[in-house]
């Protein structure tokens, strides 16, 4: 199933994925740091979706309490809720 996640205290706006039998693919940020973002999407691709959340799921980015990365653990917990 294909997700939209309207982030929250970053710089990216959203984080498009799809999720199916629990694993995450077609990741994309819409803003943010290019490639840092490009580079946590294709870390996370094909990954089962608790392995990505365990593993970004708390990553701060400077003084900020969360990161693109932290926001893309907390799109797929609210993925995984709605399943």
């Amino acid at each position: 199933m294909h997700y939209e996640y309207k982030t929250h205290g970053v710089c990216s706006a959203k984080i498009l994925f799809d999720l199916e039998g629990g694993v995450v693919n077609n990741i994309r940020f819409i803003g943010g740091c290019s490639g840092n973002t490009q580079g946590v999407a294709a870390l996370a691709n094909g990954r089962p979706v608790d392995e990505v959340i365990s593993i970004l799921q708390g990553i701060r980015c400077g003084y900020k309490p969360t990161s693109c990365p932290d926001q893309l653990a907390q799109a797929l917990l609210a993925a995984k809720e709605q399943q």
